[in-house]
């Protein structure tokens, strides 16, 4: 079998049994359709070795990928060829004799500070206020996706609901109207991995935000499920609530460029300082491992430490023996 059938049948085979999002799959095709280039589409399913491995993680140091990007694409590949090692094409894997060093692989959660999320937060609030006052001004009432004074309130939906849940921007734009049940203040979130979960709101202003969106949502007539619509009256797209971030973060004036995962990084940073448990917030971010999770520990040692060298007595009764 050629290298390029197999690409294609894996693709085919492996997500029919393996529940991933539209993202995973794109990234395992593209990872798969670049080494199908580097090695040559017409090479044979069997022929592939260790020393094509390495010459490949090789070449992709030589065109400067970041290490954690190497590893994710060799790690596709040895998904490849476990798969074909099951299917019973390949006898064993050629990564059994392969050696690999990624690099240092250090990239630690880019989080806002205290003051720039309450800043976002406060600007939501006032941008969905002053349509609110035009709106009955003007005798007028929502009735469409398109109407500024809902895209508004959907904005603060929005960004309160990255903030409170932690959810990841997909998941947030795939969330439906019947996602949420209002009663109990929670959201049924399809995860990353196919792992789902449920998202509390325990702020009493995020669960009234959240109310008020779901009251004027299911009253805008669209064929589209989305709890999130665009002006479209369809699903807001990952794209469209990064563009609505980007228009609060300016009118707030925050200088430096905001994305979605970062109030998600805040939110579970915030959550560890403040005294969380690591598996709360474990569970609470969807992570399958824990692992994920300790990354922001360095950002609250480095929080505490701060702290501690501003404040700890030793600094004070040293100066006062000295």
């Amino acid at each position: 079998m050629r290298l390029k059938q197999a690409n294609r049948e894996f693709l085919s085979g492996y997500f029919s049994t393996h529940q991933r999002g539209e993202k995973t799959i794109a990234a395992y095709a593209s990872d798969l359709k670049q080494f199908e280039q580097f090695a040559s589409k017409s090479r044979e399913l069997r022929s592939l070795d260790g020393r094509l491995i390495e010459r490949w993680a090789a070449h992709l140091r030589q065109q400067a990928y970041a290490p954690a990007s190497i590893r994710r694409k060799i790690v596709v590949l040895k998904v490849f060829c476990s798969y074909w090692v099951r299917r019973g094409v390949l006898s064993e894997s050629p990564f059994w004799r392969v050696k690999l060093s990624y690099g240092r692989i250090e990239q630690l959660p880019r989080t806002l500070t205290e003051d720039e999320m309450r800043a976002l937060l406060a600007q939501a609030r006032r941008s969905h206020a002053e349509t609110q006052t035009e709106l009955h001004a003007a005798g007028l009432r929502m009735s469409a996706a398109s109407d500024v004074p809902y895209r508004s309130l959907r904005n603060l939906a929005l960004i309160d609901l990255l903030f409170a849940t932690g959810m990841r921007v997909g998941e947030v734009s795939c969330l439906d109207v019947k996602d949420f049940s209002p009663q109990e203040s929670v959201f049924r979130v399809r995860g990353k991995g196919g792992r789902d979960r449920l998202a509390f709101t325990v702020d009493r202003n995020t669960s009234e935000i959240q109310c008020k969106h779901l009251q004027i949502r299911q009253k805008i007539e669209t064929e589209s499920p989305a709890l999130f619509l665009n002006a479209r009256g369809q699903r807001l797209s990952t794209q469209g609530i990064s563009a609505v971030l980007t228009q609060l973060r300016i009118e707030a004036g925050i200088k430096r460029h905001i994305t979605p995962h970062m109030l998600r990084h805040t939110v579970a940073t915030f959550l560890l300082r403040n005294g969380a448990d690591i598996r709360v917030v474990q569970e609470f971010l969807g992570h399958a491992s824990i692992a994920t999770t300790q990354r922001y520990t360095h950002i609250t040692k480095e929080h505490l430490i701060g702290v501690l060298r501003k404040h700890h007595p030793s600094l004070t009764l040293r100066s006062a023996t000295a």
